[in-house]
């Protein structure tokens, strides 16, 4: 099984609401971000893709997170990041996230948040880099994906 099927089967999962969500959010994250690497940790709270310019973790920009009735955007450096619209949420000492309802994917303010948060990355993803799916992690015990 290739990874894209490994994550595809993750993501099927969820409600069907969820996993459409969730594609929508990949496909509009990866083309902001070209030449990321996606790394995919199947949790026991959620599943979690991060969008970075390598295999590490700790230089990721963003995390598409799934949860039984959410997709989540996080942003690494969200506490630092100027948010106008008030989309953020959350009061971790190194990422804040927005919550994907609705048509949120369609309002600029969110993708102002990613471009300012690949900005301020300590490694910068290269745009014409090789892009790569990792599975990282999956976690043998895990909570239900669906509510």
């Amino acid at each position: 099984m290739t990874p894209q099927q490994q994550l595809d089967e993750f993501i099927d999962r969820f409600t069907p609401e969820v996993a459409a969500q969730a594609r929508r959010a990949l496909a509009a994250v990866g083309e902001r971000l070209p030449g990321a690497t996606r790394l995919v940790y199947d949790n026991y709270n959620a599943l979690a893709i991060a969008f970075g310019p390598d295999d590490k973790a700790r230089a990721a920009v963003c995390s598409v997170a799934l949860y039984p009735r959410w997709v989540s955007l996080f942003l690494v450096g969200g506490q630092d990041l100027s948010d106008p619209a008030g989309l953020l949420e959350g009061g971790g000492g190194t990422m804040r996230h927005v919550k994907l309802t609705g048509d949120r994917l369609d309002d600029p303010a969110l993708w102002a948040l990613l471009d300012a948060a690949a900005a301020g990355a300590s490694r910068p993803i290269d745009p014409a880099g090789q892009e790569r799916l990792i599975i990282k992690s999956i976690s043998a015990k895990q909570r239900r994906r669906r509510p």
